[in-house]
């Protein structure tokens, strides 16, 4: 709101009119009135001038453009734009790590989805509870997610409806989030603060698979949007060991192994050209139809039977959409609209046709009048290096294989430092078990523990730490130690340590390390394809 600089502020009075102030007591109204008028007359007021030296002029325009960058920033940034890494906006990589912190693994039990919202605001997002408990529901949709990431419990809604209150619904991860979020505590992403401070939360998650392009993503950021498709696991996959064994192949090579997205609603994909200038550009569209069958829907009538509608689109929407066509008299032919879907047999529309009139030209009309043949436009814009950009399919899936790459190098220069701090342990029990009876000796005949300590190095040739070490464990623990086993895990640390060496050596070693887990991980989750293409 901008202001007149050369008004003069007059004092506001209450004002008080009608039958509120017929009904309030006739004591409080003058009581009001008084203070109004003391405070007009500065009895009860600041004196003019007190906070003159608090009052700092600034210019309006430059405020407001400050403050509009700063708001546009965080959004773009901090709330509507997935990171190509990962796929998610922070809103849902917070839900996922949470609920990881939380111990809510696949084979856990559910917990109310109101201690997750909690969790999750009161720890890493300061927003509303309503906006995290819409992430997290549409986490859980298997009509919304190619891959869904939450596994709900309850009325998680529909096409048609919305979900019931977060104190009635529970969750818990699904399998496939798991494999988004394991692996974090191994050193293989960075962390940075939450927004107080108080309490370290990771940038970006190891995403054991590509999941913006397996679940696409959505969101409204200032002067820019995305919008993405979701795809086939198993065809995402494909293409990405494809690139890495093959990092000059083209996208047209790409599309043999993803010919297209895969709604998790099904239909079918027409306009096929629209598709290789989006996977080129970041940015396309094509068409989505409806799966319908032609024929009998009761005794005396021919009909259409829908069984599959275009992505976000819900049955009742078809139903009012076909019903206002009729009433207009904008289409001929159809007697009745009736919707059948229930959540056991999946979606099912009948519309059935009056004789004397062709269901196929009666269909072909409802294609190009009501919902049920719909277009989507690619918008691939993501996070890249913390900035937004524009990504055709072989730079989406480069990202990822970049990001898996660091992953798998990070994770292995972790185990190789915990292998060798456990080996140098090692090393030193084998050293005190030749012969612990003088181990015993030393500990129980020592006055104190820098004493004991003192004498284990000086008997047994051993390091400071490995000293602590046999002195921290239990004699109990230490008596019982077998000389077998410990060369054994010795051995074993041995190996571990020298294949992770020759790993972090051989950078084509790690891109086929990449391509094995990749491999693991859509022999575990692919499904079949839902979406057709014509």
């Amino acid at each position: 709101m901008l202001c007149n600089r050369d008004a003069k502020l007059q004092p506001s009075v209450l004002q008080i009119s009608g039958p509120d102030r017929a009904s309030l007591p006739r004591k409080r109204v003058e009581g009001w009135q008084n203070r109004a008028v003391a405070k007009r007359e500065n009895k009860t007021g600041p004196k003019p001038g007190e906070f003159a030296g608090k009052i700092v002029d600034i210019d309006v325009s430059n405020e407001l453009s400050e403050s509009f960058l700063e708001y546009a920033y965080s959004v773009i940034y901090s709330r509507a734009l997935p990171d190509a890494r990962d796929g998610l906006k922070p809103v849902q990589r917070r839900i996922l790590h949470q609920m990881s912190e939380m111990g809510l693994r696949p084979e856990r039990g559910h917990v109310k989805s109101a201690r997750v919202v909690g969790e999750v605001m009161g720890k890493l997002h300061p927003h509303g509870d309503g906006a995290i408990y819409d992430a997290l529901v549409r986490m859980a949709q298997p009509f919304s997610m190619r891959l869904p990431q939450i596994d709900g419990h309850g009325n998680f809604g529909s096409l048609d409806a919305g979900p019931a209150a977060m104190r009635y619904t529970e969750a818990r991860l699904a399998a496939a989030a798991q494999m988004m979020v394991d692996e974090v505590d191994e050193d293989t992403v960075d962390f940075g603060a939450n927004y107080d401070g108080q309490i370290l939360e990771p940038t970006v998650l190891p995403a054991a698979f590509p999941n913006l392009l397996v679940n696409g993503a959505t969101g409204i950021a200032v002067g820019m949007a995305t919008n993405m498709a979701p795809h086939n696991l198993a065809e995402v996959i494909s293409a990405a060991i494809h690139l890495i064994e093959n990092p000059n192949t083209t996208v047209k090579q790409l599309m043999k192994h993803i010919p297209g997205p895969d709604f998790p609603t099904g239909g079918a994909l027409i306009n096929k050209e629209g598709l290789l200038e989006a996977y080129q550009s970041g940015r396309g569209a094509f068409k989505v139809r409806a799966k319908s069958e032609i024929g009998k829907v009761s005794a005396r009538k021919q009909g259409i039977t829908i069984t599959e509608l275009p992505f976000n689109i819900g049955p009742e929407k078809i139903v009012e959409r076909i019903s206002d066509l009729v009433k207009g008299k904008k289409i001929q032919g159809i007697s009745d609209i009736i919707d059948l879907t229930d959540g056991q047999n999946g979606t099912k529309v009948v519309i059935e046709v009056k004789n004397g009139f062709e269901p196929e030209k009666v269909l072909e009309n409802l294609y190009r009048l009501s919902p049920i043949e719909d277009a989507f436009s690619i918008n691939a814009v993501a996070l890249v290096g913390g900035k937004p950009r524009t990504l055709g399919l072989k730079e989406l899936l480069q990202v990822f294989i970049d990001h898996r790459i660091d992953v798998v190098t990070r994770r292995s220069k972790f185990r190789k430092a915990k292998a060798s701090d456990r080996l140098y342990l090692v090393d030193g029990l084998l050293k005190a078990i030749l012969d612990i009876d003088k181990v015993v000796k030393i500990v129980r005949g020592s006055d104190d523990a820098a004493s004991a300590k003192a004498a284990l190095i000086k008997a047994f040739k051993l390091t400071e730490e490995q000293a602590n070490h046999i002195l921290d464990m239990p004699l109990r623990r230490l008596t019982k130690m077998s000389k077998v086993e410990l060369e054994t895990e010795q051995k074993s640390l041995k190996s571990e340590i020298s294949s992770l060496t020759a790993l972090l050596k051989n950078d084509e070693a790690l891109r086929k390390k990449v391509s094995e887990e990749l491999k693991e991980v859509s022999a575990k989750f692919a499904t079949p394809r839902r979406t057709l293409i014509l």
